[in-house]
């Protein structure tokens, strides 16, 4: 190539995205929540709603992980997180649930953000795979949430 001459840029396909179609859609959802307000009133019609539009196992399970989460620690804020359920204490996100179906996993996921206080050691899972909620699941939640929130 001479001095001066530009190599033509790299056409891109539709293969290479970077992004799924549903992280996009998820980063929109973010910056949408963001402009949007931060009463518990609102976090909590947005969380519903986005409950609501779940295929029925992931709304279940969300259903329950909801009434789970605010009834072991009232003081945790609902709002909506990337379109996902999202639990606030004091503006910082502490436990988001995540449905199977928004990105085509095989399970939902619980997940903790490094805000939670669930630190053990030099290692901890920070978020954690549901296939099904039973007794045993809901009561290792709720002592993980009064941990993170402790």
């Amino acid at each position: 190539m001479a001095d001066g001459q530009k190599k033509a840029p790299k056409k891109s396909k539709p293969t290479d995205q970077v992004f799924s179609d549903e992280e996009k859609q998820a980063m929109r959802e973010l910056v949408r929540e963001r402009k949007a307000g931060a009463s518990r009133e609102e976090g909590e019609r947005d969380v519903q709603a986005k409950i609501a539009e779940m295929p029925e196992t992931d709304r279940r399970m969300a259903e329950r992980l909801h009434t789970l989460i605010l009834t072991t620690a009232p003081i945790l804020v609902p709002k909506t997180w990337y379109g996902m359920p999202a639990y606030t204490k004091d503006g910082q996100i502490i436990c988001f649930f995540q449905c199977a179906d928004k990105f085509k996993a095989r399970y939902a996921t619980l997940g903790f953000s490094d805000k939670a206080n669930l630190d053990d050691g030099g290692m901890w899972p920070s978020s954690f795979a549901l296939k099904s909620l039973t007794a045993t699941e809901e009561a290792q939640i709720a002592a993980l949430i009064k941990r993170a929130v402790g």
